[in-house]
């Protein structure tokens, strides 16, 4: 089993221990919005899966330290001196966070996004990359050049695992080697088997790239015992504002890559040749790849978040997690119109991230009433996942499609295919440390009188998305 694929407890046994658990604080917990039926209601964000609201702890260290604000790296004044400091002990609280290695790196970038082209940009000539085709863009296209082998999607852990060991038994022993996999899928929330794919890929002489981008702010991720050799996340998942985000592990490909981007802060000499040319002797350290004036801000945040995450205590917010999970399901399965998309079962573990569809509802049409007759902000289209979404709703997972672009007119009834599904997309609610019991509450009552009474107001199509008629 993996590292993460303990059972869920039960939502009786859950309760108990986390009725005196509190979400933790975050900003925008007090923003109200207007519905369109009259009046205004404070704001349901369930939509964490994109980009969880930053925790109040995290805005409080950013504010704290923002007038002593510096260039980092650049100067011998005091404030250069004090963000330095700041920006450098921030890679030690994430190397902390991650439970690194001694000889890791932890090169900041902008995102998981930029995090993994980053690793694609040094992978050694001749690499050879697996990926499976259930992953974010983010892990699928950033590949270029490389040779790359897609994997079908896996229905169990244990055939994703098989999978992947049949793929490198089949390739070539004797040049490099790179799997890339998801710790939780961004579109069910599922955890994968990390623990196993990486002793597969390792016991074929090739090494791991772990996208934590949805697991990292939900469960603990340890690279050592996961035996990964790098994990990429993003801060805005992880409760920190936008613009920021980590690649850390093993550092050869790292240092004998060429950087990421050229210029200042990358390069440790430059001088001219008599021919003309540029010498450039560059970085072996993380400041390789942070070419720039680095985002201190958005590194101190991320820094902040995990420490806030690490003293909140990661048992506790799993388990509150869980229970929030269960009063969902159990919601949902009440609602006969509704369907859940799973890829290894309803009784997978996973993390607070739900996609699921509903009969006769186009997906953006269900989605646009939330917002707008509850007050409700979800997620929908085909989440930066299109083959994953389209082989989950029994489509071609070739086939292209257009995330959130209804393809029937808001307030009609789409013609089902074939499989039972009205369109291919879906709708996420995604949740995590700062959901509050009635957001889900609202939800799920909200789910239920959308499919028994239909939308109170009348919605069409603007620039692809579908918006209620003023």
């Amino acid at each position: 089993m993996s590292a993460f694929a303990s059972a869920p407890a039960s939502p009786d046994a859950t309760a108990d221990r986390v009725l005196c658990a509190e979400p933790l604080p975050v900003l925008g917990r007090d923003v109200t919005v207007p519905l369109v039926t009259g009046g205004e209601v404070g704001y349901a964000a369930l939509d964490y899966a994109a980009s969880a609201p930053a925790l109040q702890r995290v805005w409080d260290d950013v504010a704290a330290y923002a007038p002593y604000y510096g260039s980092v790296h650049r100067g011998a004044g005091y404030l250069s001196q004090l963000s330095t400091d700041l920006f450098e002990q921030s890679r030690v609280a994430v190397a902390e966070f991650l439970d690194c290695r001694p000889a890791d790196q932890v090169v900041f970038t902008r995102s998981t996004t930029d995090s993994l082209n980053l690793l694609a940009a040094v992978l050694p000539a001749g690499c050879q990359v697996f990926v499976f085709e259930t992953e974010h863009h983010a892990s699928l296209l950033p590949w270029g050049d490389a040779r790359v082998t897609y994997l079908d999607a896996p229905r169990t852990p244990d055939e994703a695992v098989a999978t992947l060991e049949r793929a490198l038994a089949a390739r070539d022993p004797y040049g490099p080697a790179l799997v890339c996999v998801t710790g939780a899928s961004n579109v069910t929330g599922e955890l994968w088997p990390v623990r196993e794919l990486a002793a597969a890929a390792h016991a074929h002489g090739a090494r791991i790239v772990l996208d934590a981008a949805q697991l990292a702010p939900h469960h603990p991720v340890s690279v050592r015992e996961l035996d990964v050799d790098w994990v990429a996340f993003s801060g805005h998942k992880l409760y920190a504002p936008f613009g920021s985000g980590v690649l850390a592990g093993r550092a050869d490909w790292l240092q004998e890559g060429q950087p990421y981007l050229a210029g200042g802060g990358a390069s440790r000499k430059v001088a001219r040749r008599e021919d003309g040319g540029v010498d450039v002797e560059w970085h072996t350290t993380a400041a390789r790849h942070e070419a720039g004036s680095p985002n201190v801000i958005g590194v101190y945040s991320i820094a902040s978040a995990c420490r806030a995450l690490t003293e909140a205590g990661f048992e506790g917010l799993v388990e509150r997690e869980r229970y929030l999970i269960a009063k969902l399901r159990d919601g949902l399965a009440e609602v006969p119109a509704v369907r859940v998309l799973s890829l290894f079962g309803d009784d997978s573990p996973r993390v607070g991230v739900i996609s699921f569809v509903v009969d006769g509802w186009n997906s953006s049409h269900f989605a646009a009433a939330l917002s707008a007759e509850y007050g409700i902000g979800v997620r929908d289209g085909l989440f930066c996942a299109h083959p994953l979404v389209r082989t989950l709703l029994g489509g071609e997972p070739q086939a292209q499609g257009e995330c959130g672009a209804p393809e029937a007119a808001p307030g009609e009834l789409p013609q089902p295919s074939a499989g039972g599904t009205p369109t291919l997309n879906a709708i996420r609610v995604s949740f995590g440390a700062g959901t509050p019991d009635e957001h889900v509450d609202r939800f799920v009552r909200a789910v239920r009188e959308l499919v028994a009474d239909g939308a109170k107001w009348s919605y069409r199509t603007e620039e692809g998305r579908c918006v209620p008629v003023s």
